[in-house]
């Protein structure tokens, strides 16, 4: 006795898109060419000390628009565009003010 069975699982361009994931920080270097350097910071516990530190970490960042030193904007994940750029610029945040 052989039962067919139809499957159940969701056809493979059914699936739900993968979650980019997105982060904010601060435009430190705009020298290149439709690209930032982006500074993210983030607060870590000391595993023996209990004192929180700031870490950060540098990501360049495809930018079709200019963006000024300062600007804190919201970067995601996308394919690797280079050898080094493998996030987008997705909006602007803040802008810096002019002194």
């Amino acid at each position: 006795m052989s039962t067919s069975q139809a499957t159940t699982g969701v056809a493979p361009e059914q699936q739900p898109a993968k979650v980019q994931r997105t982060l904010v920080g601060r435009v430190v270097s705009n020298k290149m060419q439709k690209t930032v350097t982006v500074l993210v910071e983030r607060r870590v516990k000391h595993p023996v000390y209990g004192k929180y530190m700031v870490r950060s970490t540098r990501y360049h960042a495809h930018a079709e628009e200019p963006y000024n030193v300062g600007d804190t904007v919201e970067i995601r994940e996308s394919r690797p565009l280079s050898r080094t750029k493998a996030w987008v610029v997705a909006r602007l945040v803040r802008a810096t003010t002019a002194v």
